[in-house]
């Protein structure tokens, strides 16, 4: 007989795993059985977790379902900025997007890429921190993964960015030190190409909630060094163009 789904023990054992720095299989989970259930999972940790900012992440699903998870911790590294170190914590350099005016759920034409954009009041430069309870992450189950709050454990916002940058991030030069090491060197590339994709993808996501992309939110968009493990603690310098952002990742 398959064990019973509950949304409250999986988030509780989330919660616990995150506090000790442990991973546990996939295996050793009763794993949500559809989106449903994995968003209310996400939605008990977001609780526990005390999570009030305002930031989101937004991605897809295998199966091109839009989705989002809250960031936390969120600090802005004007205010000085120390992001907890955990084993197997990655790092993503990536673009953030304020919205000046919402963007309702819309029942009949999709939103345009132009239509967003024209919704954004402010672009910053980012970095998210990445490490999941779950061992393999989403490679076994997404669904679970995303119940984790799509692995988020930390994001930085930067420095504020000109708004043109949404369709010009592509290939701007980007370089990331860690601990004094050249961790990525080359030229900045959304998995997607396209900076905007997700964000499009889940504006026009009838299923989202109602209190989703309102005026205010600060929406991530995804990597643009890809995820890069970061083996030890220490200063994170990011130059991406001409604009920087430095933090630190210290042992919690």
């Amino acid at each position: 007989m398959t064990e019973a789904f509950d949304p409250r023990a999986l988030a509780a054992r989330l919660h616990s795993l995150h506090q000790a720095g442990r991973q546990e299989e996939t295996a050793t989970f009763t794993p949500p059985a559809d989106l449903h259930q994995a968003m209310e999972a996400q939605n008990f940790l977001t609780a526990v977790d005390g999570i009030s900012s305002n930031a989101w992440k937004v991605t897809v699903s295998p199966q091109r379902q839009a989705v989002t998870a809250p960031l936390h911790p969120y600090a802005e590294a004007v205010s000085g900025a120390d992001i907890p170190w955990y084993p197997g914590l990655k790092f993503e350099t990536e673009i953030a997007v304020r919205l000046g005016k919402d963007l309702p759920i819309r029942v009949g034409a999709p939103y345009s890429r132009a239509e967003v954009v024209e919704a954004i009041s402010a672009v910053y430069l980012g970095a998210e921190l990445l490490v999941s309870a779950v061992k393999e992450s989403g490679s076994v189950s997404f669904l679970l993964f995303l119940a984790d709050r799509l692995g988020n454990s930390g994001y930085v916002l930067g420095p504020k960015l000109d708004n043109s940058v949404v369709d010009s991030a592509g290939g701007t030069p980007l370089k990331v030190t860690h601990a004094g090491r050249t961790i990525h060197d080359g030229p900045a590339q959304h998995p997607k190409r396209d900076v905007l994709t997700w964000l499009v993808d889940y504006a026009n996501d009838g299923l989202r909630p109602d209190t989703s992309l309102k005026a205010g939110a600060l929406i991530t968009t995804g990597t643009l060094s890809g995820a890069i493990e970061l083996a030890e603690p220490g200063m994170i310098d990011i130059l991406f163009g001409d604009a920087r952002l430095s933090f630190s990742v210290s042992k919690a």
